[in-house]
Order: C-alpha cells, then structure tokens, then sequence
C-alpha cells in the first residue's frame, strides 16, 4: 500500500537503527506520546533496533486512557435511562468505571449503540425524536473537529434530542505537566502525527525553549518513529532543543486552519481531569457558552461524582513516563485485558494492553 509499506521496510529500518547507534553517546529517555506510537512500537520491536543508551518511556496519549473515571461514572448513569440512546466508539464500552462498565449497561437492557462517527448519532436522533440521543465525546485534538462539527450540525438542523458527553484533552498542556514535574526525567519527545494534522507544531515551540527539551512531529509506521528518534538524538547530540517535523507528507506547520477555525467556535479551552493524574490547567475543551444547550452533564443533571481508583492500579504513574506496566504488581494478575482494573488494559492504544498482547508470553 502506498505510504505504508515503505515505512515498513526492513531495510530502511536497518539503516536508521544503524544511524542511531554511530550518533547515540549519551544516555536519553525519549517519550513517545501517542498510544498508537506505543503499540507500533510493541509490535514491531522497534526498541530491539536501538542502543541499550536509548530508554523509550511511554506517555499519555490514550483518550480513553486518561478520560476520568468520573466521566465513565457519569456516562454510565446516564446511559441506564431508559429515555436515552448512548452512543460511543466501541472502545469506550469496556473501560471500567467504580463498579462496573457501558457494556453491563448494554448487557442490562440498555440502548448503548457502538459508532464509528458522531454524525451517525444525528441520524438516529433525527430517526428517534421521541428520545434522548448522547454521543461519548472523548478524545484528543484529533477527534474533536468531528464532534465539533455534529455539534454545529445538529444546531443547525435544529436537533433538539441531541447532545455530547464531553471530555476532550489536549497535549500541549500534558506536556507541560510532566516536564514540570520534581520526577521529569523526559529528555526529549515525539510529538503524535495525528494531533499535529490538525493542530500544527507551533504550540510546541515555547515548550521547547521553556524546558529546553528537543521535540519531532512523527508518524507511526516504524520508518516514522525511528526517523523520530533518530532527529531527536541528533539534536540531544548536538546540545539543541528546537521542534521538526518528521511527517511531512502528512503534517504543516499551521495544522488545518478549518478545523481549528471550527474548533474555537464550538469549544473553549478550560481546566480538565485527567485519569489516574488529576487536574491539569487549560488541558482541554468544553462546549462554548453558544453551544451549552448540547452539553449532556447539564442536561441530565448528573451532578459531581468523586471517585477513587483502584488502589492496585498505578496507572496514572505508568501514563506520567514514571513507571511501566510490568512495574505494577496487579499486571497479567488482578488486571488482564477480560478484567481491567484501568483504563490502559482496556484501550487499543492503552500501554498496558500493548504489553500484555506484546511482551507477555502466551
């Protein structure tokens, strides 16, 4: 396939890993912060390619990793109505909440509809006006422009049944949090391909020059990542700390300058929650006051919930880069993909997941 088969070849990753080591003399701990960039990291033993110099640490770019466990509470609660249609991507269904998860709602008799795009939740509002439809909203930069845009569109068409469960993060901010952090050890990133499509890498630049840490745009086809890598060791070398692209074909500087224009109609930046990490200032988006008759947490009245999370789960570390799923004594044990005790053992760009599929022995 065209642009994705050459960033597979062997060859090519043969001669990177074989760049990396010639450069590498330091030792770097490099975050890749994309889920996605994680499990193709699994997957194809990319970190068999590197110098033992090189320590990949894995950061917190799973959405349905770090949506709170509040928000899984409340979506829960509010798809148990009986005059609500819940719908979601199917990856949201299995993330546990306190007690239990949307898929024991759906198990119960409730409507939980699976979703691969929330204007199919338009139709079914359009198609059921006798109830209630809410679409799970979650999700970095990258899907928020589409859940923006149903927004808008169901205002347009004047869908009064239709509303969101929002909880949508940005990376930026997350960066921020950890490289601040008294237990950084992040010496460099690779920033998520895809957030960049929409976003551009400009919000980047600052942080590089505040924490003077070295930062490259990737993909996630092994080609992309080591090429990442190979930039940033480059720059580490080198004592510099400015931002690159390493996507091009995919990644501008500006982003996409229509979803970000949509992006700032329909959303506001506020504080956000993250799971197993807490509150990380101006981290993510809520509906703008213009768009609040579709925010499903006021019309559902489902108030505040505090919740605790397992105390066995370290999730929140292993989402930080400050530990690994196999530092935690419940992983393959307590916590196993058919019974998670969090977020990341569930998730298809989950950390944990990605090592019980990749690394435990079958």
């Amino acid at each position: 396939m065209k642009y994705v088969d050459e960033f597979r070849d062997i060859g090519l990753v043969r001669n990177l890993s074989v760049k990396i080591r010639k450069i590498t003399t330091g030792e770097w701990n490099l975050m890749e912060i994309c889920g996605g960039q994680t499990h193709s990291i699994m997957r194809y033993g990319l970190e068999e390619f590197l110098p033992d110099k090189i320590r990949l640490v894995h950061g917190p770019g799973c959405p349905v990793c770090v949506t709170p466990l509040e928000i899984i509470d409340k979506a829960i609660r509010i798809a148990g109505r009986p005059d609500v249609i819940f719908t979601s991507f199917g990856d949201m269904l299995r993330v546990p909440g306190s007690e239990r998860d949307l898929m024991s709602v759906k198990a119960g008799g409730g409507d939980v509809r699976i979703l691969y795009s929330p204007l199919d939740a338009l139709r079914i509002a359009e198609e059921n006006p006798d109830r209630n439809v809410v679409f799970f909203a979650i999700g970095f930069e990258t899907t928020a422009p589409a859940n923006a845009m149903a927004v808008k569109e169901a205002r347009r068409r004047g869908l009064k049944n239709f509303s969101i469960l929002g909880s949508h993060v940005l990376v930026p901010p997350a960066m921020e949090a950890i490289l601040s952090s008294g237990e950084n050890r992040i010496q460099g990133f690779l920033a998520a391909g895809h957030v960049c499509t929409v976003m551009g890498y400009e919000e980047y630049i600052p942080i590089a020059e505040k924490y003077r840490v070295p930062i490259v745009v990737t993909g996630f086809e092994p080609v992309d990542i080591l090429k990442g890598i190979y930039q940033l060791v480059v720059q580490l070398e080198e004592g510099r700390c400015g931002v690159e692209n390493a996507y091009g074909r995919v990644v501008t500087r500006q982003g996409n300058p229509a979803a970000r224009q949509l992006l700032s109609e329909v959303f506001e930046v506020a504080d956000m929650k993250w799971r197993g990490i807490g509150t990380i200032p101006r981290s993510g988006f809520r509906l703008a006051a213009e768009y609040t008759g579709f925010d499903a947490e006021k019309i559902f009245d489902v108030g505040d919930i505090i919740q605790q999370e397992s105390p066995l789960c370290i999730a929140g570390q292993v989402l930080q880069g400050l530990k690994k799923p196999a530092d935690c004594t419940a992983f393959g044990r307590e916590c196993r993909p058919e019974h998670p005790l969090g977020a990341p053992m569930v998730s298809s760009e989950g950390v944990c997941a990605a090592y019980y599929r990749f690394k435990v022995p079958n």
